[in-house]
């Protein structure tokens, strides 16, 4: 059995480079049964003797995190844990942060997590940046090791990272049917130093033997969770057949290389840039494949087999939009198709409010709405005004210095002001921006572009001096509602 690589994903962490998965654990108990922690313990065993020591878990991956609990109580030290918290939408206290950590902590039987990984549902409310703000401090408290991110888009990472908050990783779909993170996100983690965790590398299991020549199944009639997310993610790269292009080129590259196909696709993973490690799910108990798994460190990818399968992936469809998207906004390649397994309603961004007269506003809650005597946001009939927006949240500069980043903060807080009056960021007929220094007026635009160039409203662009320490943009917003809104 080949020696398991490994890598420091974090200074004092060092983690095996194949992860393994836990989610399917979830799937497994869908039926209301539940794992036995002692028997699910003595799987996680098996891998840490292979050299498979670092699991990847959620608070909602069914027991995931009681079964790395029992087998962290009986083998203190041995394993990596790493676990993410997915909150509902919407605020949360300090106070509810630090609960969701302690209760974490408990069901794991640590003193401190290794890694917490945060996924925020919402980008346009700006509550998910006071979790994210309230992991840090319990990181500098000693509860968590080292705070990552997961589903977590190019522009939203480059802003935390530009405000100070230190990210290790950044756990995304990255496979060779899903590509969004080779361009931006990478260049921005080789530069920031921050590691992708991969999963999706298998695609559920599509990049298998089993599948060659295979006739389409039907959604419905697949077996687990994970096939039929990823069924979707098929049909979203261009559909069944350019799948099979790709899984012959993949076979012919296992033959040439004596390996399986999930290896193929797996080793072509973590031979790319800023791959820190793979997600590889298990279903404890039921099947796993620790020497499958343990080969991938056996074998290099040959020159041939790169450009064949680099070929067949150029010919599908790239998955649309950035890393985690698929979680934020339609299609939703999730197994359900859709958000409602995952929480019931999407809460206004912010507090609104009606009147006076047929005006409907919406507040954010800063002092100086009543001191200066303005709304966030105003509604009268179909038209939303939406009041200069700057990249401030409660006391912080979001972005820090870089102004790409605050006009990215100031689109979100605009999309949160339209949604909270019942429009969409699609609605804007007009933008206005206000710059300090030219030399910004780039990356402030790319910002507007990379958000409404789909669109393109009329827009002005202004130099102006602003008032406020560090803001380097404003942005102010018009919206016109369709009737359909």
């Amino acid at each position: 059995m080949s020696k398991v690589e490994r890598i420091e994903l974090a200074p004092g962490l060092e983690i095996s480079r194949v992860l393994t998965g836990l989610w399917q654990i979830a799937d497994m108990e869908r039926d209301g049964g539940a794992v036995d922690t002692a028997t699910g313990a003595a799987e996680l065993r098996r891998y840490v003797e292979a050299g498979l020591t670092t699991f990847d878990m959620a608070d909602h991956y069914g027991s995931s995190e009681l079964i790395a609990g029992h087998f962290a109580s009986e083998s203190p030290g041995q394993a990596q844990l790493l676990t993410k918290w997915v909150p509902k939408p919407g605020p949360h206290t300090a106070d509810d942060v630090r609960a969701a950590v302690e209760t974490a902590r408990s069901r794991m039987q640590v003193d401190v997590i290794d890694v917490l990984q945060f996924h925020a549902w919402s980008y346009s409310d700006p509550s998910w940046l006071d979790c994210i703000f309230h992991l840090q401090d319990l990181c500098e408290e000693g509860l968590i090791g080292h705070l990552g991110l997961t589903n977590t888009n190019t522009a939203h990472l480059r802003m935390l990272l530009e405000s100070g908050v230190d990210i290790v990783s950044n756990q995304v779909c990255y496979s060779l049917l899903d590509q969004r993170a080779a361009g931006a996100m990478t260049q921005l983690c080789q530069k920031r130093g921050v590691k992708l965790l991969a999963f999706g590398t298998v695609a559920g299991g599509f990049f298998s033997e089993r599948w060659v020549g295979v006739p389409e199944p039907e959604i419905d009639a697949l077996e687990t969770w994970s096939q039929m997310k990823y069924k979707r993610f098929i049909d979203a790269a261009g559909g069944w057949s350019r799948y099979q292009d790709l899984l012959s080129a993949l076979a012919r590259a296992a033959r040439r290389l004596e390996v399986s196909v999930a290896n193929v696709a797996c080793r072509s993973m973590l031979e790319a840039p800023t791959v820190g490690g793979i997600i590889v799910g298990a279903r404890l108990g039921r099947s796993d494949h620790i020497d499958e798994t343990a080969g991938l460190f056996g074998f290099s990818m040959d020159e041939e087999s790169r450009e064949e399968i680099a070929a067949a992936v150029a010919a599908l469809d790239p998955i649309p939009g950035d890393c985690g998207d698929e979680y934020r906004k339609p299609p939703f390649l999730t197994a359900a198709g859709d958000l409602s397994d995952h929480f019931e309603e999407m809460p206004s961004p912010y507090p609104v409010v009606p009147g006076p007269g047929d005006r409907t506003r919406a507040l954010s809650g800063t002092i100086w709405e009543d001191l200066a005597g303005f709304a966030r946001a105003v509604r009268k009939g179909d038209r939303i005004f939406v009041s200069g927006t700057t990249a401030t949240h409660g006391d912080r500069l979001i972005g820090g210095e870089d102004a790409g980043s605050q006009a990215h903060f100031c689109l979100d807080k605009i999309e949160g002001a339209i949604q909270s009056l019942g429009g969409t960021l699609d609605d804007v007929v007009r933008t206005r921006i206000y710059v300090v220094e030219p030399n910004d007026a780039e990356s402030i635009s790319r910002a507007h572009g990379e958000r409404l160039g789909h669109i393109q409203p009329a827009n002005t662009l202004v130099r102006a001096g602003l008032i406020g320490n560090g803001y380097l943009v404003e942005m102010e917003a018009e919206a016109v509602v369709d009737g359909d809104s």
